[in-house]
Formats: structure tokens, C-alpha cells, sequence
């Protein structure tokens, strides 16, 4: 969600974390309480009595205008017993008036207290029943509502002077306009959502459009039907008099072109001011397919529909937005596999959905606006860096400020997701397991742990430190750096401090050199602890470390840079000696022979830190670098039971 909640500026207190933090510790962060999952309208033992049962579809007819809130209408939830029921409760808020409710089409006694309602049941385990909620009234705004919220929404749009009426239920406000259960674990299998409205306007929603029936009386009614898992705070609603604009995307591997509905303000020059923008979400939902997988909802549509809201929500297969900046629609496009297809099971978890939303408009600046990308990731480094504290993993899960911080929910949770590709270091295997991760969690939800797994699965690498530190740690690094050279060997001390609680990082980092007569040269190095040091064998002649981290992989702060020229200044040398690198320089062949035992890795990467060759050996090998540019390159090599060592060669 990329809301008016986005725009505020937090102040959080969270438990310290420190990496000397038992594994006991560590599974307490992983797990979470029923309040992490749930209403917050609800105690714990009501919560509890939700989960006795699963929403299998949820039936919406109500009647609506643009110029106000008042909902009238039918709510039906369909479900079935986990276990023998005596009765099953869910949520609406308390101000509605309820005229009836029907259990199995008879109208049943009920108990209503507050927002909770119980109706008596008697049905065994894997009994399936329906409850029909007829209700009247106004929703609650933010004023009115105790807690928050303002699931239902009427306002002008200060720029068109259109009105409009909307739904915005997340994280808790879908009760305060209809009848449900609020469990982010129980998506519904399907929704019907039908919507009556003055003929002057239309009414948007989610799935397919089956319907528009002229009721006659200056009222029509649109019948909307969506055939997907979806959580209840992504049903949504929204009123106006639009016009509809229909574009269509045509994903590599899609069986048919997607349908992409904008309903948009029936003002002449809103369609015409935002048209442009709003065709290239083609270009997004083409490129967020070959990156994440097939757009999850293809057989239905994607699409828009205008508010006067401060950015947008993420409505599953459409949207509510109020203008249509790429940055701000790549964002909710990203949503529809972060978020609706794959949602966090837990909002402490929220990362799962607004990280990689938020990771999808930089991942569609790298693609489509490459010179826009650069400042975009320091602008979010920045942000981050603003606050020494605070982790994306989110302690308070009630705390609607808290869930939605723009700076740790959004900015970090994106700079972390960036981190730990470059980790990989790979991005074959990186965007192999954001789509296993889509396919294995379809239509379901997914904690943060869940991802960790799934990227130590893709690669050789262990991601338990880099999230206990990024993920759920505080706080970032400051980097200094201390050098000097002995003959042409560089003699390296890499050190770090940090802003916060979590004392150690042990994320990789980049350093570039400057070198007599060559071209900077870009080196990636194993951080372990707070104080590392590195020997470089034939590095030529260094003459400056001319920045850490240049191309901004990793929230940090660069300290100090010393050329200590009368001491190493604790710098050793330890040669990397168990490896034979031949001919060094080379025209084209390039042989590694060594005694380490067991399975060798080596990368080789050109001066600017891209990787070229990669291989994996027991006792030797020879790669070909004949079709490589000259230059020099670096050698890294990592045995499975030792450090990685590193190298240079010529290539003329």
C-alpha cells in the first residue's frame, strides 16, 4: 500500500537485538501471537473462535452513491467447520443496523456485542454453512472510530472536483463496511461482489465485470466475480462517475492478452492528462512477469480505479489510485504477486508485501528508466539513514503507524531486498526463487523466514546472519578502511561500526581501487566480523581507495580512508599461495590448479565487479578468456572448506 499512511513520520521504540542473541531468542522474533495475525477489534479468545472455521466465499450486494458513505445491503459469508461448532462468530462494525440474519437461508437469533456477532450453530467438522447479514448505516471515518481505520471512504478530488465513494480495509477496516473475518491466513477462495449505483456513475471492484444490469428505477447494478484466493482487506469497492479506458498487456508466455480496466474520472481532461501514464503499465506487467513469473490473475483483468486518496491500494486485480506516477503504479502492480498472490501471514511480516512492492519500482527503474535508478536507491539509502534505529520486521503488528513506516516497512524493507541479491550474486538464481516463491505460495501467505529459505535454497549462501541483522536487527554500518601496498601486494583492513543495537554486518562489501595506469578496478570482499583484513597478491600499483560500495548495494556510511604508508597498521600478509593461476598474463587460456580438497569455486569478474566466469572444479581447471576484452580482472576462489581467496590477472 502506498497511502496517506506512507506519507507520516514515525517514531518507534523496539526491543534491542543483538547478534549474541540465543537461538531461543531468534525463533521468538520468527514466531508471532494471534494479535499479529488478526482484527484488532477482537480479544484473544474471540480471535481464537474465528479459526474454529474457514471462509470459503464471500457474497457482497449492496447498494452505493459517490456522494456519500451510507451502504445498504446483504453481506453472506460462506464456510466451513474446522471442528464441531456450537456457533461461529465474525465482525461488523457496531453503529450498522442489522434487519435480519439467515443461517443455511432461515433467519437465525444471534448475539451481538460491540463489533462482534455470534450466531448458534450446529455443525460437525467439515460441515460447510452460509450466513447472510442484511445491515444498513454509515461506516465510521477515522474521527469516529476508536480504532482508527475508515474502511469506507467519501471525498472530492481536489485537482477533477470528482467525488467519489471508496473501500481501504487494510490492515483492520474491512469490518467497518461489511460483514467478515479478518484472518490473514484464511484468504476466501473466490469473492461476488455486486454493486447498485446511480446510473450517472460506475462502480469498480475486483475480477471480471460479468454484468450490468438497468434496474429501472435510475439505478444500475454491476456484478463483479472474482475467481481467485483473496484476503479480506483487499476486497474493495469504489463509486464514481467514471469513463473506462482499456489497454492490454501481452507477457511473454501468456495464453491470451491481459486486459488492463481503468475507470477514470468522466472529467475530458483527466483521461487525457493521465493516458500516457496509465499505458505503461503494458510495459510494467510485461516486465514483472518475466521477473516474478505469469501475472497472477491473467484469465481475469488488471486494472484502475480513481480516488482522491494520497497514492494508492493494492486491490487485488484493481487498484485504487489517485494519480498514475510510474514510481506509484509500479509500486501497486508489484503488490499483485507481493501482497495479493503471496501475502504476509503476519503483519509484523508486512515486509513480503511492501518490500517487494517497493523493490518492484526500483526494479522498474533499472529496467525501463536506467538513469533515474541510481539516485532512486541513494535517495532510499538516505531515507533509511535518517534514524539510526529501528528493524523492518515489525514488533508492534497493531500499530498501524508503525506497520506502514515509510522509512524501515518501505525503504528498508526495498534497500534489504537489494542486499541480499547482491549477496547472491547471482541474478539468475535471485529471480528463480522470487518465482518459485510466487508459484510454491500461490494463493496463500508467506512469513519473512519463508523468503529467507527460499533464497538459501537458490544459492551456496547462508542468509540466517544477514537477516537476523538486516531483517530482524536495527540500525546499518559505517565503513573505514585502511590500505597500504608491499611491492605490488595490497595490504587491506576493512572495519565497521553500527548505528544501533546490532553490532555486527556481515553482509559483502565493495571496494574500488585506483591504480597507476589502469582502470579503477572493483573488488567484492567477505565481511566476518568488525575487523577484517585482506591481502591482495599482484594488484599492481594502487594509488587510492577511491570509494566503498560503489554502486550502493548496502545501506551504509563511509568513516574514514587511510593510506597508512610507515605501518600496516595490523594489516598482515598471507599470501593466497594454495592455488596455481597460469599464464598470468594470458592471451586466452587461463589454468587453476590447486591442493585444497574438496569442491572449488571461482568467479572471475571484470574491473568494474561484473561477474564473467563462473566454475566450479575439484583440482584444476582452464577457463577461456579469449572472446574477454584485455584488462586486468579479479580471480575469486572459495573453497568449501576454507576462505575465499582473492587474485589478479592480465588479460592482453
Amino acid at each position: 500500500m502506498r497511502n496517506l499512511f506512507t506519507l507520516l513520520a514515525l517514531a518507534v521504540s523496539l526491543s534491542p537485538f543483538s547478534q549474541s542473541e540465543s537461538a531461543t531468542n531468534c525463533h521468538k522474533r520468527n514466531s508471532f501471537t494471534a494479535n499479529q495475525l488478526k482484527s484488532n477489534a477482537l480479544t484473544l479468545a474471540q480471535i481464537a473462535e474465528t479459526e474454529r472455521y474457514n471462509v470459503h466465499y464471500y457474497d457482497l450486494d449492496i447498494s452505493m452513491t459517490n456522494i456519500s458513505t451510507d451502504i445498504v445491503g446483504t453481506g453472506e459469508i460462506h464456510g466451513i467447520a474446522n471442528e464441531a461448532l456450537d456457533s461461529v462468530l465474525f465482525e461488523l462494525f457496531n453503529t450498522f443496523n442489522v434487519s435480519d440474519i439467515r443461517l443455511n437461508g432461515t433467519e437465525t437469533p444471534y448475539n451481538r456485542v460491540g463489533s462482534y456477532i455470534k450466531v448458534p450453530v450446529n455443525l460437525t467438522s467439515g460441515q460447510s454453512f452460509e450466513i447472510a447479514v442484511d445491515y444498513s448505516g454509515t461506516p465510521p471515518n477515522g474521527a469516529t472510530n476508536p480504532l482508527g481505520g475508515a474502511g469506507m471512504t467519501n471525498d472530492s478530488s481536489p485537482s477533477w472536483g470528482n467525488q467519489v465513494t471508496w473501500s481501504l480495509s487494510e490492515p483492520f477496516s474491512a469490518y467497518e463496511w461489511w460483514p467478515c473475518k479478518q484472518s490473514l491466513t484464511d484468504k476466501a477462495d473466490s469473492v461476488g461482489i455486486k454493486i447498485t449505483v446511480p446510473n450517472t456513475c460506475k462502480a469498480g471492484s475486483n475480477g471480471v465485470l460479468e454484468n450490468i444490469i438497468d434496474l429501472g428505477n435510475g439505478t444500475s447494478r454491476y456484478e463483479w466475480k472474482h475467481r481467485h484466493a483473496i484476503d479480506y482487506y483487499l476486497i474493495s469497492v469504489a463509486v464514481a462517475e467514471y469513463v473506462e479506458y482499456n489497454i492490454y498487456a501481452n507477457p511473454i508466455g501468456s495464453a491470451n492478452p491481459i486486459l488492463i480496466q481503468n475507470y477514470v474520472y468522466n472529467n475530458p481532461a483527466t483521461l487525457l492528462n493521465f493516458q500516457n501514464d496509465i499505458d505503461e503499465t503494458v510495459d510494467f506487467i510485461e516486465l514483472f512477469a518475466g521477473l516474478y513469473g505469469p501475472y497472477p490473475f491473467e484469465d481475469e483483468k488488471y486494472g484502475h480505479c480513481m480516488a482522491p486518496l494520497s497514492g494508492g491500494m493494492e486491490h487485488q486485480t484493481m487498484t485504487t489510485q489517485g494519480w498514475f506516477a510510474k514510481g506509484l503504479t509500479s509500486h501497486e502492480l508489484g503488490h499483485q504477486w507481493w501482497g495479493d498472490n503471496v501475502t504476509c501471514a503476519s503483519w509484523a511480516d508486512i515486509w513480503v508485501n511492501e518490500g517487494f512492492a517497493s523493490y518492484s519500482e526500483c526494479l522498474m527503474l533499472e529496467s525501463l528508466y536506467p538513469s533515474e535508478n541510481d539516485q532512486h536507491m541513494l535517495d532510499i539509502h538516505n531515507n533509511v539513514m535518517s534514524n539510526p534505529n529501528g528493524s523492518v520486521w515489525v514488533e508492534d503488528s497493531l500499530n498501524e503507524n508503525r506497520i506502514f513506516s515509510g522509512r524501515l516497512t518501505y525503504d528498508k524493507g526495498a534497500a534489504i531486498i537489494h542486499t541480499f541479491r547482491f549477496m547472491m550474486n547471482d541474478d539468475v538464481a535471485f529471480f528463480n526463487a522470487l518465482k518459485n516463491i510466487q508459484a510454491d505460495f500461490t494463493d496463500g501467505t508467506a512469513l519473512g523466514i519463508d523468503i529467507r529459505d527460499y533464497f538459501q535454497t537458490a544459492s551456496s549462501v547462508s542468509f540466517d546472519d544477514a537477516f537476523n541483522e538486516w531483517y530482524f536487527g536495527e540500525g546499518y554500518p559505517r565503513y573505514s578502511a585502511t590500505w597500504n601496498t608491499s611491492g605490488t601486494d595490497l595490504l587491506l583492513n576493512i572495519t565497521h561500526t553500527t548505528s544501533s543495537s546490532t553490532p555486527t554486518f556481515t553482509n559483502p562489501i565493495e571496494i574500488q581501487f585506483s591504480r597507476s595506469g589502469m582502470t579503477d578496478t572493483t573488488i567484492r570482499f567477505d565481511i566476518i566480523g568488525n575487523n577484517d583484513v585482506f591481502t591482495i597478491p599482484n594488484m599492481g600499483n594502487t594509488t587510492n581507495i577511491s570509494e566503498i560500495d560503489p554502486n550502493n548495494w548496502v545501506i551504509n556510511k563511509v568513516g574514514t580512508i587511510i593510506h597508512d604508508t610507515d605501518a600496516t597498521a595490523g594489516i598482515t600478509e598471507e599470501k593466497a599461495d594454495y592455488y596455481d593461476i597460469f599464464p598470468n598474463p594470458t592471451s586466452g587460456s587461463l589454468s587453476i590448479i590447486t591442493v585444497e580438497n574438496g569442491i572449488n569455486t571461482v568467479v572471475i569478474l571484470d574491473s568494474h565487479g561484473r561477474i564473467i566466469k563462473k566454475s566450479q572444479f575439484k583440482n584444476s581447471v582452464e577457463l577461456d578468456l579469449s572472446n574477454e576484452q584485455n584488462g586486468h580482472y579479479i580471480i575469486q576462489l572459495t573453497n568449501d572448506q576454507s576462505e575465499k581467496r582473492i587474485n589478479t590477472i592480465v588479460k592482453n
